[in-house]
């Protein structure tokens, strides 16, 4: 069968909103016009249609749906861009016709023209996007304790900063900088623009609406505070007689250790809450070093975001590094962008004001992997030593120790933020 693959047109997505509610049972909403038709732009998909076929407006019937946003993040301490990969569906009758990795391969082509030398998305099912080069880059950490539970370690309470409640409209300039702040040296995290805040953040309406009002907690001085808490408050989510009400934590950011205690302590002190629960934290949140009896956190791990690189030489251009130094990458077969395959000379330099210098060589390669692995690797979700036991680097022990130097974080790879 002969598939049209092109953007979809203004009048074709309502389609992509019919299809995303199907394939993800109501998620994004039901009908023509839930998120994920309003929140995407015609000129960001790229879909498959069958032209022998039409739906019941007459327009040409969609296959595949694929939508990528145009996002910037954090790279260890640097913005790069990064396509935002989302909505992607296949109508039932249409699977297994190799629909998705047409369009991906087309897709990546097109991202490596225009700049976006990472894609990013949020897997359904890993089985399906490993296929296609993307690799863990971050988990998120949940936790769900009681106030009751709340004993920090070593503080003193009475000396912690001030914590003041807000509703989230006269202090959005204030908790956009902070978090500009606090996501300046890590990675992973989004650059959020106003839209992302208004409508996922501090959104109160569509899914988001059982959770009740949103508010904000600010630690530190109302002019000058020193961290953030975005969360929601409702009784009834707690099968408790005394404490029956839940805060869920949606975003929260802090500049120092006190501030961070210092949120927390502001929860402990809700006295009917029988569960406070943060389903992104990071995974190297501090939570579990301050608090006197870390397993009621009850924390669980769960997968989140997932990597592609893209354009192996450009992103390795765009990254921020640990230090400077110089190493010879070889990357494998990449079936869907053989762009990358060969060996890249990589020159890092630790100014995060300056661009690493990356260009082909014909030398013998320090270090071999995989497109896949490499993903691992840029993210700093997995270091060169666990690659290698793992069988998924090739290299002697001093290129090992390089590159784990080179490619450290400051920070675990985290996006909060689900697209």
């Amino acid at each position: 069968m002969d598939f049209d693959i092109r953007p979809a047109v203004a009048a074709e997505m309502g389609q992509l909103g019919l299809m995303a509610s199907y394939s993800y049972g109501g998620t994004f909403g039901d009908g023509e016009d839930n998120v994920a038709a309003s929140g995407t732009r015609p000129e960001w998909t790229l879909c498959a249609f069958d032209p022998s076929a039409q739906d019941a407006s007459g327009q040409p019937l969609m296959a595949t749906s694929f939508a990528a946003f145009p996002f910037t993040i954090r790279a260890n301490g640097r913005a790069m861009p990064m396509a935002g990969i989302t909505v992607i569906g296949t109508r039932p009758e249409y699977r297994r016709q190799g629909l998705v990795r047409r369009i991906m391969t087309r897709a990546f082509a097109e991202q490596r023209e225009g700049g976006q030398a990472l894609a990013g998305l949020w897997a359904s099912q890993a089985a399906i996007y490993q296929r296609y080069g993307f690799t863990a880059a971050g988990l998120n950490r949940g936790y769900a304790i009681d106030t009751a539970d709340i004993m920090l370690l070593d503080t003193d309470t009475q000396n912690l900063p001030t914590v003041t409640r807000h509703r989230p409209g006269p202090v959005l300039d204030t908790i956009r900088g902070i978090y500009r702040t606090f996501i300046a040296g890590r990675t992973g995290y989004l650059h959020r623009g106003k839209a992302l805040w208004l409508e996922t953040v501090l959104g109160e309406t569509g899914a988001n609406a059982a959770d009740g009002p949103v508010y904000v907690a600010l630690v530190g001085p109302v002019d000058a505070p020193r961290g953030y808490a975005v969360y929601t408050l409702r009784a009834g989510h707690v099968a408790h007689r005394a404490r029956p009400q839940e805060i869920k934590i949606r975003d929260l950011a802090w500049l120092d250790m006190d501030a961070y205690r210092g949120l927390w302590h502001f929860f402990a002190k809700h006295d009917l809450v029988g569960r406070v629960a943060w389903a992104n934290a990071p995974m190297d949140d501090p939570a579990s070093a301050i608090m006197a009896e870390p397993r009621l956190l009850h924390c669980q791990d769960t997968e989140a975001t997932w990597w592609r690189i893209v354009d192996a030489p450009t992103a390795l251009a765009q990254r921020g590094y640990a230090e400077s130094g110089e190493l010879r990458l070889g990357i494998t077969a990449d079936d869907l962008a053989p762009w990358n395959t060969g060996t890249w000379q990589l020159q890092t330099s630790a100014r995060q004001d300056e661009d690493a210098r990356v260009s082909a060589s014909k030398e013998a390669p320090d270090i071999v992997l995989s497109i896949k692995a490499l993903a691992g690797l840029f993210s700093g979700m997995y270091s060169a030593r666990m690659l290698a036991n793992w069988g998924m680097l090739e290299a002697d022990e001093a290129a090992i120790a390089k590159t784990d130097r080179l490619f450290a974080t400051a920070h675990a790879p985290h996006c909060p933020d689900h697209y």
